[in-house]
């Protein structure tokens, strides 16, 4: 995950070279779980705005409570209760600058440790049949939101790099 950030991040700095003097960048994190990925965007580039997004209450409970201990609640990050881009405002379309996710990416029939299961929701690791399920949504849905030259930083499993691949390329990326 902390690469995911660190690509992020990179891609934020590049994208923000091609934009006019003092353009507020936009990141989405979608499936933020505790937004350990947008709460580390929103402190190593204090003027971005980011949007933590979830379907689950009690990871947005968390999510808060760690916005509110590093002192940032209010202001440019905000909390939304929802799936994927379902509760984000219509004025976000096509301004979007980095779309960044930490999906569930198991497949239904992957064995995992008890160390993983005993501690993880099942909803936050498995993504349908294949472990894909949930980038296909988001690569589907990226487009509409984001900036003609806005990015998409997936965390994706160990052999899942040529299939998520095919997916961006069939999603228009």
């Amino acid at each position: 995950t902390e690469q995911v950030v660190g690509w992020a991040l990179d891609e934020m700095d590049r994208l923000l070279l091609a934009r006019p003097e003092g353009h507020r960048m936009s990141v989405l994190d979608l499936g933020t779980g505790s937004g350990a990925i947008g709460l580390s965007v929103a402190k190593e580039r204090p003027g971005t705005d980011v949007w933590l997004v979830d379907r689950s209450a009690d990871a947005l409970a968390v999510a808060r409570a760690n916005l509110s201990g590093l002192g940032m609640s209010g202001g440019r990050v905000r909390v939304l209760e929802g799936s994927w881009f379902d509760p984000l405002p219509e004025d976000l379309v096509g301004r979007v600058d980095v779309v960044i996710s930490n999906p569930p990416y198991i497949a239904a029939s992957e064995i995992l440790d008890p160390s993983v299961v005993d501690w993880e929701p099942s909803q936050a690791l498995v993504s349908g049949p294949d472990g894909l399920e949930c980038h296909r949504q988001i690569l589907s849905g990226a487009s509409r939101w984001l900036a003609d030259d806005g990015v998409v930083v997936l965390e994706i499993g160990a052999t899942q790099a040529e299939a998520v691949v095919s997916l961006a390329r069939d999603a228009g990326f």
